[in-house]
């Protein structure tokens, strides 16, 4: 069975008038669009620029894992006696989804350099898979709680045009559902591939802690600025 597309809009948010940055937010499995719609004020990011949030909504599709139900996901996740396998066809997928995403911002105006793709489990996985991919420079990839299937085949295909992209990347030593150590593994993986990586962990579970949401607001800042002024 094939995912199921949603015509429900992106929740768009933004901080002020003629916004000049477009931060794109991906939601994890099973979640939707109003996930992170919440952390907006509690970033408390400077009035200048404008930013403009976009939180899309992943197409239904059924989770073979939570035996079959239909529900919102960028990708299918099965478990093989090899352990979880995530569905690469559907990451493409899901790929395309997002480029359209920058595509749209591209057209309302906002530079691809000035525009950041983040995301929290699933979402944070499409981010990096399509961020690394992409063939313009970004501003940034923020990727939470996430895990980096095909991660080998990723570091090979990594555009020239984001080879030093910032990237920030967070997880929780006692997440249960994607493992620390697994996550450790990309890290170490993205390092020696000389990526321009921010890693940080947290003691949590699979969530989001207020520390980290200070320390996403700092790396936000940052790239914002950069971004802003080029």
């Amino acid at each position: 069975m094939q995912a199921e597309n949603s015509d429900t809009p992106p929740i768009v948010i933004e901080t002020g008038p003629k916004a000049a940055v477009s931060i794109i937010w991906l939601h994890g499995l099973g979640a939707d669009a109003h996930d992170f719609e919440a952390l907006v004020p509690e970033l408390r990011l400077a009035s200048t620029p404008a930013v403009r949030f976009v939180f899309p909504n992943a197409p239904y599709r059924p989770v073979t894992v939570n035996n079959g139900y239909v529900m919102r996901a960028w990708y299918d996740i099965a478990e093989t006696e090899r352990g979880f396998e995530q569905n690469a066809a559907h990451i493409r997928e899901s790929q395309m989804i997002l480029r359209g995403l920058i595509e749209a911002e591209v057209h309302r105006g906002i530079p691809c350099e000035h525009i950041v793709l983040a995301g929290f489990s699933q979402g944070g996985t499409i981010a990096l898979h399509t961020g690394l991919r992409y063939p313009k420079p970004l501003a940034g990839i923020l990727s939470l709680s996430a895990p980096v299937p095909f991660a080998a085949e990723l570091m090979t295909e990594i555009h020239p045009a984001n080879a030093k992209v910032p990237i920030f990347m967070a997880h929780g030593t006692e997440d249960r559902m994607i493992p620390f150590a697994m996550a450790q593994i990309s890290q170490q993986l993205m390092t020696s591939r000389g990526l321009s990586l921010e890693w940080r962990s947290y003691t949590m579970g699979h969530s989001v802690t207020p520390d980290e949401i200070s320390d996403i607001a700092r790396w936000l800042g940052r790239v914002i600025a950069v971004g802003a002024a080029q």
